[in-house]
């Protein structure tokens, strides 16, 4: 290859192939992945375990259990910034070890305010951690492959939330109680529970750490030496060849770029007006739509999913049938069922709700493996009307079992929250995908929060007219699919030629 020619980045990062380094930073994504579940799903199992212990109100563990999505809300903006203009690598390993420390002091809570702080101050650490996440792995992956990667991380977000029921069955449940006088707090089962959710962090920082910044980043801001340094590391640890056997010496970015701000202020607004005027407008509207429609649609059932497991279980157990999954919620609701100072968790719920999870992502998995073989853009809206379909026929099942199966099959929705991240990792330009990314997301999780309510409210009062109006907003986002890019076919091959 002549060595004057300068190489678009992603010929040159095909070049690099597809081996060992891109193993190993889906494995570091996993870790980063699942520290972020652990972390922002753990109050789903702290708040309820911790009740005794802190003497908590229904009020206060609710104000405890919204605090995630309210931090995350706050701060993604900020932390896509910062990693923009920061870089991806350093934000971070920053976000791990501060949400590490913030929630690890969480374990010592002497009452829920102290607590409540806590993990506030932890998931605004890790408020764009995930983002960041799909961001590097784009980055450092090839074209052909990038697709199935980022979506691959979709399977171990769904998966954690499961693994993260089976972990609280076992600590949950465990019986011991030490004080300790000079916090004057019980050493109680829930404080180690929060401790283990945590620790993923940690180790997430370190793996993070031992990386490299992706050199999409490090040539967007001018250091191309040090973007060819990571590509030959890349190619030598990906095909076992020496780094001068690497035939690129000179790169370009084939996109636009930002210009240098010299205020905090006035850098972030270079960051996200882009992203609100032509040429990116259309598509920045079209994402944070449809991250709002999976967020406000499925995630407040998936949120849900134990009440709705537990109550087909207990409905079943009593020996009531021929009930709609409507009917079913309210047989459960009008039992009485004395459990005086009992915080434990109830372990055929979680295990329900980890069978559910395994399902899903093993069908996620699946997915993503034939990918660019379907196309995401035709996935993504196939999910979509199969939510749809599968909801709408819920308020017609009366058997116990049918009701579980379409419960299961309207929440494959999900799925669609990691397919709509390889959208993102290819429809910005690298001086704002992260921040991009934050905002789609920070827009879907502000209207999850409302979901999570109204679902709850809908469930209780009036659940038929939910399993209509949710569904249908899923065919909304069905025919809002058709608004996407379309598949780039053989993007690989021609890069490779």
């Amino acid at each position: 290859m002549d060595k004057s020619r300068k190489v678009p980045f992603e010929e040159a990062l095909n070049l690099t192939g597809f081996g060992k380094y891109n193993y190993v930073t889906l494995l570091v994504n996993v870790l980063v992945i699942l520290s972020v579940v652990f972390e922002i799903y753990s109050v789903s199992y702290v708040v309820p375990t911790s009740a005794c212990d802190l003497q908590t109100t229904v009020y206060q563990q609710g104000l405890i259990a919204s605090t995630p999505m309210a931090g995350i809300i706050i701060t993604s903006n900020f932390w896509g910034y910062l990693a923009d203009t920061r870089g991806r690598r350093k934000i971070v390993i920053l976000s791990l070890l501060l949400s590490f420390t913030s929630s690890t002091l969480a374990c010592f809570s002497p009452n829920w305010i102290c607590l409540f702080i806590f993990k506030f101050i932890s998931s605004t650490a890790l408020a764009g951690t995930y983002p960041l996440g799909l961001t590097i792995l784009g980055e450092f992956t090839p074209a052909h492959k990038r697709a199935m990667m980022v979506a691959m991380i979709g399977t171990v977000f769904t998966m954690s939330f499961g693994f993260l029921g089976i972990l609280s069955i076992p600590i949950s449940n465990l019986k011991f109680s030490y004080h300790v006088p000079i916090l004057d707090i019980n050493l109680v089962p829930w404080r180690l529970l929060n401790f283990l959710t945590t620790t993923p962090a940690a180790i997430a920082a370190f793996a993070t750490y031992l990386t490299y910044e992706t050199p999409k980043f490090l040539l967007s801001v001018g250091e191309e030496e040090k973007a060819l340094d990571v590509l030959r590391r890349m190619f030598e640890i990906n095909n076992g060849k020496g780094r001068d056997e690497y035939q690129v010496h000179s790169l370009f970015l084939d996109e636009s770029s930002s210009e240098p701000s010299k205020s905090l202020w006035a850098s972030i607004k270079s960051q996200t007006t882009p992203l609100l005027k032509p040429p990116l407008l259309r598509n920045t509207l079209i994402l944070s739509f449809l991250f709002s429609i999976v967020y406000f649609v499925i995630n407040p059932f998936y949120v849900w999913l134990p009440v709705v497991a537990n109550a087909i279980v207990q409905t079943k157990n009593n020996g009531q049938f021929g009930l709609t999954l409507c009917e079913t919620l309210r047989f459960s609701e009008n039992l009485t069922i004395a459990q005086s100072n009992e915080c434990a968790m109830n372990s055929t719920a979680m295990f329900t709700v980890f069978v559910v999870t395994l399902v899903l992502g093993s069908l996620n998995a699946f997915l993503s493996a034939t990918i660019e073989h379907i196309g995401k853009k035709r996935l993504l809206i196939c999910v979509q009307i199969i939510s749809g379909l599968t909801g709408l026929g819920i308020n017609f099942s009366t058997h116990w079992a049918m009701n579980g199966v379409l419960f299961l099959l309207f929440l494959v929705g999900i799925l669609n929250f990691g397919f709509l991240c390889t959208f993102s990792v290819d429809m910005f330009p690298t001086y704002v995908k992260a921040m991009a990314i934050c905002l789609s997301m920070m827009i879907g999780r502000g209207v999850s929060v409302i979901g999570i309510n109204v679902v709850k409210s809908m469930l209780t009062y009036n659940c038929e007219l939910a399993f209509y109006c949710f569904p249908a907003l899923a065919f909304v986002g069905a025919f809002t699919g058709f608004l996407l890019p379309g598949d780039k076919k053989n993007e690989g091959k021609e890069n490779s030629i």
